[in-house]
């Protein structure tokens, strides 16, 4: 699978997912996720732990909410009936579901991109080179993120403000390493932009890294077509 391929199956199963209004075409969109995922030939372990990681907290705040607390679904509210906590747990099994064949989409295209850098993947899609540029811009704060947390919490624990492990003064100071992290990371990213990118003529180099364009392979056009397939049965089933 190129990058096309993969960015239009992983935008169709999303694309599915947000319009799929049961737990049916949603249970149909998943087995299309598990199967893009298993098609990466990777270990899909991972993918499947991130994702539930991600719905987990959500799955329990909404159950509390709407199925301890209020005791209806959204719906019931909306149009007066005495609703049920059955209707209630459905609800929030659908928002949760929807998530997370959301997360694994995402997932299970980075699995079939496992061995490739970012710059190859952006240089591969079909699209202007302003847009590849702009992107690989975008990917690199991902990096700039991850050094902001390291130096914030770094200059934190020397500091005696935070410690390493679980403590009370951490939930009692956790609002400065935030406030840390977001200025080191404004800090480091001016600093690139003034200093570091235009010493290297970066801009000008990205537009050689990111150049050329991957043609749509036969097995990109099979995988559209089961993520078509998917979209319309989303659809056909609302």
């Amino acid at each position: 699978m190129t990058p096309n391929g993969a960015v239009f199956v992983c935008l169709g199963v999303i694309a599915g997912a947000l319009i799929a209004g049961n737990t049916t075409s949603l249970a149909a969109l998943l087995v299309i996720a598990l199967v893009l995922a298993f098609g990466s030939r990777q270990r899909v372990t991972t993918a499947l732990f991130w994702s539930a990681l991600i719905v987990l907290p959500l799955a329990g705040f909404m159950s509390l909410v709407w199925v301890g607390i209020v005791g209806r679904a959204p719906h019931e509210i909306a149009t007066g009936a005495e609703g049920s906590r059955a209707a209630a747990a459905s609800y929030v099994a659908l928002v949760c579901l929807r998530l997370f064949i959301i997360a694994l989409a995402i997932q299970a295209t980075f699995l079939h991109f496992a061995g490739w850098t970012p710059l190859r993947f952006v240089g591969g899609l079909r699209a202007p080179p302003t847009v590849k540029r702009l992107l690989t811009l975008t990917l690199s704060l991902i990096e700039t993120m991850t050094q902001a947390v390291d130096r914030a919490r770094t200059a934190l624990i020397t500091a005696g403000i935070i410690t390493r492990g679980r403590s009370l003064r951490n939930l009692r100071n956790g609002w400065l390493l935030v406030q840390t992290v977001w200025l080191t990371a404004i800090t480091i990213v001016i600093a690139r932009t003034r200093d570091k990118w235009t010493i290297e003529d970066t801009l000008a180099r990205l537009d050689t890294a990111v150049a050329g364009n991957l043609r749509f392979s036969t097995e990109d056009l099979a995988w559209i077509g089961v993520a078509a397939f998917g979209i319309a049965l989303a659809i056909g089933m609302r």
